[in-house]
């Protein structure tokens, strides 16, 4: 993972986008993390700083983020942002051009406001399913932090195998 410091410069450019995120089907109030990341950070960097967060093992594993939270209707989600598109975009039999890209897409980009929410499937064969929420924007004020970052957790998370 990419790890993100801040300068001066970087700073009044960006703002941080702090998230919660709950594994779906887990009791939400006990298993969650709050994660922070930078508005110029991609999608994958958020991904990874996700499964960073809930300590798993694995991140070699296909991903994508859907605004569609209701499984299983994720895949006739309005936005799709998946790991897909990067790997084998031109050799897809039907590429779906509403399908776009995790390292090309920015955080800023996907969540323009505040409460939006989108699932972010990990590992289609377990399938893993966070409930990801954009919980504030604000300005990103300490140079010396690494993004993304863990603000608080709750709970213990679950193996990942």
């Amino acid at each position: 993972m990419e790890i993100i410091r801040l300068n001066k410069k970087s700073m009044a450019n960006d703002k941080e986008y702090i998230f919660k995120v709950t594994i779906k089907g887990a009791p939400q109030i006990e298993l969650w993390r709050r994660v922070v990341a930078l508005g110029n950070q991609s999608l994958y960097e958020l991904a990874e700083g996700i499964i960073n967060a809930f300590d798993f093992d694995d991140f070699d594993h296909a991903f994508g983020f859907f605004s569609n939270v209701k499984t299983p209707y994720h895949y006739d989600s309005g936005e799709i942002y998946e790991l897909f598109y990067d790997i084998d975009k031109e050799n897809l039999d039907d590429p779906d051009e509403k399908v776009k890209s995790v390292k090309k897409t920015k955080i800023s980009q996907a969540w323009k406001e505040e409460s939006k929410q989108m699932l972010f499937l990990f590992d289609y064969g377990d399938d893993w399913q966070f409930l990801v929420r954009l919980e504030k924007i604000q300005k990103a004020t300490d140079g010396k932090k690494k993004y993304p970052f863990v603000l608080e957790s709750k709970g213990k998370a679950p193996e990942q195998y």
